[in-house]
């Protein structure tokens, strides 16, 4: 069996609210992390309801994408717009909660749930 590169593909949306969405899907680690920069970068988050990013699809994550994640955090504080993660899985969940991200993001079971967060 032979290992493939991974793959991260991030989708970008503006949600009905106006809260932009962006949904990484696949590993976000040292090889894919530029994939959800360059979508951070192409943000106008203060022209945005606050930054959804939607980790559904998030198989992996490493301390590269925790980086990145961290830096999405900061732009949108930059900005004045609020940011939330929606979707993690319990075992990215528990990770995250280990290493204390828990106390910088806020962490929803879907988009809808991440964007009515936004809002209040």
């Amino acid at each position: 069996m032979t290992k493939t590169d991974p793959v991260l593909t991030v989708d970008r949306h503006t949600h009905p609210s106006g809260a932009a969405v962006l949904r990484a899907t696949g590993e976000l680690d040292h090889h894919t992390a530029g994939a959800l920069l360059g979508a951070l970068d192409e943000l106008d988050l203060a022209r945005s309801g606050g930054l959804v990013i939607d980790l559904t699809g998030l198989s992996y994550c490493d301390s590269t994408g925790i980086t990145v994640l961290v830096t999405a955090h900061h732009r949108a504080e930059r900005a004045g717009r609020p940011l939330a993660l929606a979707g993690l899985g319990s075992d990215l969940r528990q990770m995250f909660h280990t290493v204390g991200l828990d106390q910088i993001f806020t962490f929803h079971d879907d988009v809808d749930q991440a964007v009515n967060a936004l809002r209040s």
